[in-house]
């Protein structure tokens, strides 16, 4: 553990948490050396879908420019996936990933490289960040590598902390991803942002694929045999929390607290941590009949989470334990299937499995008993 320590030091120290990302028409890759947030190939467009369903076609320009945020993160301490994925909902939502110029307020801005107008008051960039707020000058707003550090904020950001950055914000990684990046943007529409979550998710799995996912061998039920209750709740329900009808995206799996939850099928880790109302959340990427699929795990205490992002693992290893973390009324297991990736709509967990010849388990593949 302490050799595992020291070597994270010493690759903290060896990124430049000031480092500059260029970016231009012909850029095709952008390349981050630390950390797992490494952006592959940028493709020519991504197509993706809101959390309204609403489809989203980005281009190469736009790609190139989530590419940046993402490595300006993974540069960043203390940043993370969570981070990262919270600034590209704020630059989806304020700029649809465009480099704004505003002629009306800054008429020079229209002499940087720029990927359109915008006319929100005095306005710049991804972000869409004022000058006249303290983000910085034109010249500095109009560079995608210096909105991307403004943004994050912290003590390696330009601003010292005001206006804040998403790191000047204390506790956000306990927010929603969405409300986490209204802290930042302060805008009179908060509710925006979550509309973009799902576009962000399939920017980062895309972007920062290293390597396709081999095609799993076989297909788990998530929770040991005999532990676990299914209380059907994917689809529309009351929600517990507000009395409203709301669209439920998970299987819930009643289960005691503690009880190993274990990958569904071989994969890699995409996301493992805190993420608002789902409390500790782990994502995997799967192959599965030769199309892409996304499992989430939610409710987790930061202490029951097993693995981490970049991690390889197989069905059945016990990848964490259950919790009652975030939007939750008692112990129980979250889990959502996406076939086709993160964008995609989530479908009846239980029923996919079941539909997958989903095998029980009585053990997990790690060596650790079950209780």
């Amino acid at each position: 553990m302490k050799l595992l320590i020291g070597m994270i030091v010493v690759l903290m120290l060896a990124c430049p948490v000031g480092g500059l990302v260029g970016v231009a028409a012909l850029v095709t890759t952008v390349a981050s050396s630390c950390g797992s947030l490494v952006v592959g190939t940028i493709p020519d467009s991504l197509t993706a879908q809101t959390l309204a369903g609403r489809s989203i076609i980005l281009d190469r320009r736009q790609l190139t420019h989530a590419g940046t945020i993402i490595t300006v993160g993974g540069q960043t301490a203390d940043v993370g996936r969570a981070g990262v994925l919270v600034a590209l909902m704020a630059a989806l939502t304020e700029s649809t990933l465009r480099l704004l110029a505003n002629t009306s307020a800054y008429p020079e801005s229209a002499f940087y490289p720029h990927d359109g107008v915008g006319s929100d008051h005095d306005s710049l960039g991804l972000f869409q960040m004022r000058p006249s707020s303290g983000w910085g000058t034109v010249a500095e707003l109009m560079d995608p590598a210096y909105q991307a550090r403004a943004f994050f904020g912290g003590v390696s950001g330009p601003n010292a902390g005001s206006p804040r950055g998403l790191l000047d914000v204390a506790g956000w990684q306990m927010l929603a991803p969405g409300a986490a990046a209204q802290a930042v943007e302060v805008s009179a529409y908060p509710d925006r942002y979550a509309n973009f979550e799902p576009v962000a998710e399939a920017i980062l799995v895309e972007l920062t694929r290293s390597a396709s996912v081999s095609e799993s061998s076989r297909i788990v039920f998530p929770l040991p045999a005999g532990t676990s209750t299914n209380t059907d709740s994917f689809g529309w329900r009351i929600d517990p929390y507000t009395g409203e009808r709301r669209f439920h995206a998970g299987s819930d799996l009643a289960a005691p607290l503690g009880t190993p939850i274990l990958a569904v099928a071989d994969g890699v880790v995409s996301f493992a941590g805190q993420r608002g109302t789902y409390g500790g959340l782990i994502t995997i990427e799967h192959t599965v009949g030769g199309e892409q699929v996304t499992s989430y795990y939610a409710h987790m205490y930061d202490q029951g989470m097993h693995v981490a992002v970049g991690d390889s693992v197989v069905a059945g290893q016990h990848i964490g334990d259950v919790g009652s973390v975030g939007k939750s009324t008692g112990p129980h297991l979250h889990l959502e299937i996406h076939p086709g990736g993160a964008s995609q709509p989530a479908v009846d967990a239980v029923d996919w499995l079941t539909a997958h010849g989903a095998a029980d388990l009585t053990a997990a593949t790690s060596g650790c008993p079950v209780a």
